[in-house]
């Protein structure tokens, strides 16, 4: 009826009065397929339109799931936040009544006044960490060579490190896990351990940042650290002069650095840093949030630093902005100990510390002090920075500046042994103990660790602190005979260079070419 009725309409009348004819029924039927045709045209171009605006709902649903699951991805990416726990310990319950002793190694042939102070000889400090072990022993080293190869050379100078070694093979047998992160793919001696139990995992440094893993420190237990300027090397246990510190009972701290290896640890087999961090690796502490610590009774401030930028997760303090800070807050003295210092970053000059002493100096008036080791492999520039740093103080009143080597003339011609290889930072204020050398291409490229600790007392109340223990053995190795001051002459660089190196590699030392 209805297509009837539209049927009729569409025909009309012609005018007033003029007869209705009725119209064919193939007009009607054809008229009926257009409407129909219509009909279904329009309810499929409805339908594509509501599929068409659902399929724009899937995609962009879609994309929405796919950046979250790339989000998370990436979240898990940086660590393995379900992997160990923190054997429950907390910033609200650890522990911060703490013991610090500092070890040092000085071989037996270096003759320092003791003044009757004497340190814990660093294998002794390692073999009682390992005697407080019950669960973990975390350890990260740049070398592992505790077993010498070279007994001609040096018969008998190795026991300590082969000692050690055989300790950390037994770990087993006592159910202590061991876990070492190395940037060394083909060590002997980390094969061998691995056979006895330990867990080793490889850092790909060169493939992260152009450097290497340069980073020393233990965590036992998360109650116990070591930090310091010793490799696992048999060197450090018997002929170089080492320094670091050891902390016991201080989970506060322990924690902390744990989450340092942790990061070491996470990067096994990768050759990028994920730019998203997990809070298992993000800094408790750092320098302007430092934990408050009771180290021998005398209430510090501490927090560890770390280097390069890349490996800084976030609120972890920066080894540069560290050494620059503590710095900053001297008022009276900066002592400086390091094996190397050479303000150069390839082939162009790296000034943050370099400049921060100049301040220090010539602005502020702080007295600053700096030992150098001087080897086989001291860099020529190192001279001609030194004087222009010595420079400063000409005839200018209130200012003091003083470098001197340490040389130890009888061991030149070799690399290694005899030199002095520490590397801390003493001011009226705080102590620095990292472990890197003082050169540009340390903090930028390779893998280091740093701890600061800070007395909150005033210089006058705070009596002996770990703070003065290393002042006293700063000014020990500063007055002692082989620390030797650098006169102005008219050699070269190279000239001052070769005088430890001849033609065949050997020592040309003697009295009349001595460059002091």
């Amino acid at each position: 009826l209805i297509l009837l009725q539209h049927s009729l309409l569409s025909h009309g009348m012609r005018g007033r009065g003029e007869p209705l004819h009725a119209p064919h029924l193939s007009d009607i039927y054809a008229n009926s397929a257009i409407q129909q045709q219509d009909y279904s045209a329009t309810i499929w171009l409805r339908s594509k339109e509501k599929l068409e605006h659902s399929q724009q709902k899937c995609i962009a649903i879609f994309a929405l799931l796919c950046c979250f699951a790339v989000l998370v991805a990436l979240t898990f990416s940086a660590v393995d936040v379900w992997g160990e726990d923190e054997d429950g310990i907390t910033e609200e319950n650890c522990n911060r009544h703490c013991r610090i002793v500092l070890v040092e190694n000085i071989p037996e042939d270096l003759h320092l006044s003791v003044d009757g102070t004497t340190h814990v000889p660093l294998s002794t400090g390692l073999n009682s960490l390992l005697d407080q072990a019950k669960h973990s022993v975390e350890v990260v080293s740049p070398v592992w060579n505790l077993n010498s190869w070279d007994q001609e050379t040096w018969p008998n100078s190795d026991t300590e490190g082969q000692l050690l070694f055989q300790r950390l093979l037994n770990l087993k047998t006592r159910e202590v896990k061991l876990k070492i992160a190395s940037s060394l793919t083909d060590s002997a001696e980390l094969q061998k351990l691995t056979e006895h139990g330990a867990e080793v995992r490889f850092v790909n440094m060169s493939a992260l940042t152009r450097g290497g893993l340069h980073s020393n420190f233990w965590v036992v237990d998360r109650k116990h650290v070591f930090i310091g300027s010793a490799s696992m090397d048999w060197r450090s246990l018997s002929k170089r002069k080492e320094l670091g510190v050891l902390v016991y009972n201080c989970s506060c701290l322990a924690i902390d650095l744990h989450r340092v290896f942790s990061f070491y640890w996470q990067l096994q087999n990768r050759d990028y840093v994920p730019s998203i961090w997990s809070k298992r690796v993000t800094a408790l502490y750092g320098k302007d949030s430092p934990v408050t610590l009771y180290l021998n009774d005398t209430e510090v401030t501490a927090y560890v630093s770390t280097s390069p930028d890349l490996f800084c997760p976030k609120d972890r303090a920066k080894d540069i902005d560290v050494i620059q800070h503590v710095m900053q807050e001297a008022k009276l003295f900066i002592y400086i100990s390091v094996t190397d210092y050479l303000p150069l970053l390839t082939r162009r000059y790296w000034s943050p510390i370099d400049e921060m002493i100049r301040e220090s100096v010539v602005l502020r008036g702080v007295k600053v002090r700096m030992l150098i080791s001087f080897w086989k492999q001291t860099h020529p520039l190192t001279f001609n920075f030194i004087m222009s740093l010595k420079s400063l103080c000409m005839e200018l009143a209130n200012c003091s500046l003083e470098v001197k080597f340490f040389s130890r003339r009888e061991q030149m011609a070799n690399s290694q042994p005899g030199v002095n290889h520490n590397k801390y930072m003493v001011t009226d204020s705080a102590v620095y103990i990292g472990n890197h050398d003082w050169v540009g291409s340390e903090f930028v490229y390779n893998a280091g660790t740093g701890l600061v600790i800070k007395p909150t007392q005033t210089l006058k109340e705070r009596g002996a602190t770990i703070l003065e223990q290393v002042k006293a053995v700063f000014e020990r190795d500063w007055h002692s005979r082989y620390a030797k001051t650098l006169q102005a002459s008219n050699r070269t660089p190279e000239e001052v260079k070769s005088l430890t190196d001849n033609k065949e590699g050997k020592e040309t030392w003697n009295e009349s070419n001595d460059p002091y």
